[in-house]
């Protein structure tokens, strides 16, 4: 029957030609929306979690409480074990050890004295051992000039802060701060680069230096205030973070405010609604293209009736059931929607490989924005992709003719001859 029914729709392309293409044109939208979607919203979850939460953190329960204020007096200690065994028992995760502070930068005259003074936020993550931190915060791309730390006592600033201290590359400056046994801390260092983020509350007064230096800067010898996990395959997945969190919390000593404990991205800095948001836009989008479409084509569905008006009258004129032709109309609609998803598909994949592979530069967009975001929007192709398309496109579509034929039951047999006399 399909075959029989796929040959009219070829004869007649008058009666497949605007449905084909309104199909294609919704599944190709569904598609790409869906792609581009997935894209931003996991970009920017990555890029919060490449910077601050990682996908999930480990810390003591204790620093947990109070993570916005870094406190380091309450940091992890004996960080190499606690590593050895994270490696041990999440071999598919890696670890990397952070150190989050607060402090003056004091940059001396040639006599010594302090010339001027500024607030700076640290970081301290391991660039002499690993480049993998480097990139993993896309630091290559924000360096504006000199080059990133050789040798130990070398460090990072942000390229405002570089201008108003009116530093030189390889000066050096002071770093004051607390240790971790609430003392006072002055490490030297040398500036050895600067960097631009693009985004103001970390351009006002950003600081990074190997993670080492940091130690030693503050009393941390084998410490570290954090240490962020990430998926080897890159993506988050938020069921298997809360439930590798859930796991580690267990075994861990609930009365000990120095245990450490694991959180999930989705439990740190308000991330929990973009990470909901991001697993529900699938929904959403067919939602909305189902119900757009359905009535567009419902539309068609009835000016075709129109014209098949006749048609639909001789059909039961000669005795075929109102049934019969109500199935062969759905029968038509879903290889309409097979036919048009195909295409759709096809195109939105296109556009979408054109998305993930070359992006949208925002960068000049994102010079004064305050959050984290990657300055170029890509789209992503998942599994997902290749089949989405096919809900609305098919589902829609057979929607649509079952709304338009319900006029079929509404012909009186008795008049048929008459309508056809006229």
């Amino acid at each position: 029957m399909l075959k029989f029914l796929f040959k009219g729709l070829i004869r007649d392309s008058s009666r497949s030609l605007l449905p084909v293409i309104v199909v294609t044109l919704g599944v190709m939208i569904t598609v790409v929306l869906q792609s581009y979607m997935t894209g931003v919203l996991g970009d920017s979850i990555e890029t919060t979690a490449n910077f601050t939460t990682g996908h999930v953190k480990v810390m003591t329960a204790a620093y947990s409480k109070n993570m916005s204020q870094f406190p380091n007096d309450l940091a992890l200690m004996d960080v190499d074990t606690l590593i050895r065994k994270l490696q041990s028992d999440y071999p598919d995760v890696a670890w990397a050890p952070r150190i989050q502070f607060g402090g003056l930068l004091d940059v001396p005259d040639e006599n010594g004295e302090t010339r001027t003074q500024g607030n700076v936020a640290g970081i301290g993550i391991d660039m002499l051992q690993s480049g993998r931190e480097i990139d993993r915060m896309n630091l290559r791309s924000n360096l504006t000039g000199g080059r990133f730390p050789e040798k130990p006592a070398e460090l990072l600033i942000s390229e405002e802060l570089f201008r108003k201290m009116k530093l030189k590359t390889g000066d050096e400056v002071t770093l004051i701060a607390s240790s971790m046994y609430d003392e006072m801390a002055l490490y030297n260092f040398r500036v050895c680069g600067t960097l631009r983020f693009g985004v103001p509350f970390l351009d006002r007064g950003t600081i990074i230096a190997d993670i080492s230096d940091v130690q030693t800067a503050l009393n941390m010898e084998n410490s570290a205030g954090e240490i962020l996990g990430f998926f080897k395959n890159q993506y988050y997945n938020n069921e298997s973070a809360a439930s590798m969190a859930k796991t580690f919390n267990t075994n861990q000593k609930n009365d000990d405010k120095f245990a450490p404990v694991m959180l999930p991205l989705c439990d740190m800095n308000g991330m929990g609604y973009i990470v909901a948001y991001s697993e529900n836009i699938q929904a959403v989008i067919l939602l909305i293209f189902i119900i757009a479409m359905s009535i567009v084509l419902w539309n068609a569905g009835l000016i075709g009736g129109l014209r098949r008006y006749g048609e639909f009258g001789l059909r039961l004129a000669i005795g075929e059931s109102k049934n019969e032709i109500y199935r062969t109309m759905i029968g038509e609609a879903f290889l309409t929607g097979v036919i048009g998803t195909i295409f759709g598909v096809g195109i939105g994949l296109f556009l979408s490989w054109l998305l993930q592979h070359y992006g949208i530069n925002i960068g000049e967009m994102m010079k004064d924005s305050t959050i984290l975001m990657p300055t170029v929007l890509r789209a992503r192709i998942t599994t997902a992709s290749y089949y989405i398309g096919f809900i609305p496109g098919i589902v829609s579509t057979v929607i649509g003719a079952m709304l338009a034929g319900i006029g079929i039951y509404k012909r009186q047999t008795a008049n048929l001859f008459k309508e056809l006399e006229s």
